[in-house]
């Protein structure tokens, strides 16, 4: 959400005009001494004005510890963060108007109409835009005079991201803004967030939805135990990820074709994975076309942003798989 307090005079030298947030060794620990862990371990990120990048990861990954110190609301142990050229913890008085934040949950007291609660909110900035309007972009006006209590989830959702977008900011956090909507609703706020992409807003969001990340965002990261794994464009995410194909061959099936990939038989079970897909798909239709065989619950899956993301989340956080920025 939208701070009303006034921007304060620079005194660090600003980012490049192209960069709007960015973190270098950004570590975040709790606690100290022996009983201190570790939430984020030296990442590095830098996100360009108007684009829309995506923070992914299973929980506990991290990504809540992160996505407070980049909006400013905790303090980085070690490493640089800078919004619009600043440490947006320290000079938050000039880093706060011109962002955003929509938080998990919004909080707002369940008497209040939905109006009431965005005019409240309204009232703490120092330029907000009108409540009409506001309500009319996220869908609400029909549902403006309606309490808090007998709204829906969705259109909570859609509250708190008026409340986000009052201040006009050209820097949105997106924590979440779909989990726990029924489709209707997830597909209208996610109309909301390429409107506001096409805008140029600048947009950071957290989601567990893999298909929001692949549809919304520029570019992505993925963290696992508090360090940054595979960060990139979707394409590049997946691009050294294999294929796989699985299916179910009698047990009396002669010895398999040459194959690109790396083939493990258990029983019935066969499970290929491959970086030439169509080659070696091609190969076992072949073969079993030439042995009178069928291919049983025959799949085949190109590399997707799910298998990577289900890859590193079964991966050992000891070991190295960083194969994007840290």
């Amino acid at each position: 959400m939208t701070a009303s307090t006034t921007p304060s005079a620079p005194t660090e030298p600003a980012m490049p005009e192209t960069v709007v947030l960015s973190a270098q060794n950004l570590t975040r620990r709790y606690g100290t001494g022996r009983t201190a862990f570790t939430a984020v371990d030296g990442i590095d990120l830098e996100i360009a004005r108007g684009e829309l990048f995506a923070l992914l990861g299973t929980n506990g990954a991290g990504k809540t510890s992160t996505l407070e110190v980049l909006e400013g609301l905790a303090p980085a142990s070690s490493g640089t963060v800078r919004a619009f050229g600043r440490d947006p913890y320290r000079h938050r008085r000039h880093v706060r108007p011109r962002q955003g934040l929509m938080l998990q949950t919004g909080g707002f007291p369940a008497d209040l109409t939905a109006r009431e609660a965005l005019s409240m909110w309204c009232s703490t900035l120092s330029t907000p835009r009108p409540v009409g309007a506001l309500l009319e972009e996220v869908d609400m006006s029909d549902r403006a005079s309606t309490r808090i209590s007998s709204l829906s989830g969705g259109e909570v959702r859609r509250l708190d991201l008026a409340c986000a977008l009052a201040g006009d900011p050209e820097l949105l956090f997106l924590d979440e803004p779909s989990t726990g909507l029924d489709p209707e609703s997830r597909s209208r706020a996610l109309d909301l967030v390429r409107r506001q992409r096409e805008k140029g807003t600048t947009i950071v969001l957290t989601t567990h939805y893999l298909d929001e990340a692949e549809q919304l965002a520029d570019r992505l990261a993925i963290m696992h135990h508090g360090r940054i794994v595979r960060q990139g464009t979707v394409d590049q995410v997946v691009a050294d990820h294999p294929a796989s194909i699985r299916a179910i061959i009698p047990r009396h099936a002669p010895a398999l074709p040459d194959l690109c990939g790396t083939a493990t038989r258990d029983h019935d079970l066969l499970q290929l994975q491959t970086a030439h897909l169509q080659r070696d798909l091609g190969a076992l239709l072949r073969w079993a076309d030439e042995h009178d065989l069928t291919l049983e619950r025959l799949d085949a899956r190109a590399a997707s942003l799910e298998s990577v993301f289900l890859d590193i989340a079964g991966t050992d956080p000891s070991a190295d798989t960083t194969g994007g920025t840290r």
